[in-house]
């Protein structure tokens, strides 16, 4: 059973099919059978809409270990590397589970690894919440002691990577992604790129860093200008392929 979104006005909470919701709404059981549009009623008659989850959901609602993955930054990173359907991805530094939840929804067959075993099962909660557990396998441990083994694993489709030693794992990309494959590396500081570049020249092609910056406007009866709130800079993403 894959969880629903229930929304009141700009309160939504997420629960499983036959679970319970209780909040100064009122008590709502959502039904076995609910159905992706579907209105609710709580015992005091408040009005609730069952939605479908879709990628930002998950981003608002899966349990957090860290700091997420943007939404902007997962997008970026699917769209330059066109992870999606019959794509075996190579994920490392799970955290929250964001980007992998993202991949598999597109499709893609997903083996991710986080080193902290109580952040791994968080991220294995997670992917049973958005629905794609079938399609994520979550494994504690340091992808860097695994390498070895997933090159026989593989070949992968796509790497993507969000961890310290990233520079590493990328020295071994050329053996563990296919022909035209690509490696995505997400780098919060400005240092560790330059050791993802030079990694990846020994090897890969088409090598390209991008800064994610993105400013929200705010649209009002005075005028329009970019919001003075929220999160501009998040941090660095660094592309490469496989010849």
């Amino acid at each position: 059973m894959e969880a629903v979104l229930l929304v009141h006005g700009d309160r939504e909470y997420v629960r499983q099919p036959g679970e319970e919701l209780q909040t100064d709404l009122g008590v709502l059981d959502v039904p076995e059978d609910v159905r992706h549009g579907d209105e609710l009623e709580t015992h005091l008659g408040e009005r609730f809409v069952a939605q479908k989850l879709r990628g930002p959901d998950l981003f608002e609602h899966f349990e957090r270990t860290g700091a997420p993955m943007m939404p902007r930054d997962a997008g970026l990173v699917m769209g330059h590397t066109g992870a999606g359907g019959g794509d075996r991805v190579l994920d490392a530094g799970t955290g929250t589970g964001v980007l992998a939840a993202y991949l598999a929804r597109a499709g893609a067959e997903v083996t991710t690894y986080e080193t902290d075993p109580a952040f791994a099962d968080v991220a294995r909660e997670n992917m049973a919440l958005g629905g794609v557990d079938d399609r994520v396998d979550v494994r504690t441990g340091d992808v860097t002691e695994q390498l070895d083994e997933l090159v026989e694993e593989g070949p992968f489709d796509v790497l993507t990577l969000d961890t310290g030693d990233s520079a590493a794992v990328v020295e071994r990309a050329p053996e563990l992604l296919t022909s035209g494959g690509f490696v995505a590396v997400y780098s919060p500081f400005v240092e560790s790129v330059r050791e993802t570049v030079e990694a990846a020249r020994d090897g890969l092609t088409e090598i390209r860093t991008f800064e994610t910056i993105q400013r929200r406007m705010d649209v009002s009866d005075r005028g329009t200008r970019p919001s003075t709130a929220g999160v501009g800079h998040t941090g660095y993403l660094t592309f490469a392929r496989k010849e």
